[in-house]
């Protein structure tokens, strides 16, 4: 997909962003854990959905909300309070809006050109995670 500008991305509804950052942190995730090695799909799977789940992405908000400049944290914030939003029966609301501002930040970043933000926001919440 061609990189659109920022003022289009904004634009975008908060839903149509946070289902393409989930693909865009997928690969960020799945990424991050084939870097330790060879493994077996199903283990790397099992890594990979640990740090997809909606309470890790949850604390990751909680990781990079300090770290983010006005216009992503606008971003987030869309994402966070965007309607229609039903949780998992693996997570509550509050952890699931959470997720989806993430998501949606990611999915922003990623189609406005933003991926040397990207890459420093994921190590971020994976530092956040140790």
């Amino acid at each position: 997909m061609d990189i659109i500008s920022k003022t289009e991305a904004k634009r975008l509804s908060p839903g149509l962003l946070a289902f393409y950052g989930d693909s865009v942190y997928e690969i960020l995730a799945r990424r991050y854990v084939v870097s330790f090695g060879d493994k077996p799909a199903g283990k790397l799977h099992e890594e990979s959905i640990k740090l997809a789940r909606a309470g890790f992405q949850a604390e990751a908000y909680e990781t990079i909300l300090p770290l983010l400049n006005e216009e992503e944290a606008d971003i987030l914030r869309r994402g966070r309070n965007s309607t229609g939003l039903t949780a998992p029966k693996s997570s509550n609301q509050t952890e699931y809006h959470k997720a989806t501002a993430v998501e949606a930040l990611f999915g922003y970043l990623s189609l406005t050109g933003g991926n040397a933000r990207l890459e420093e926001l994921f190590a971020a919440v994976i530092a956040g995670k140790r």
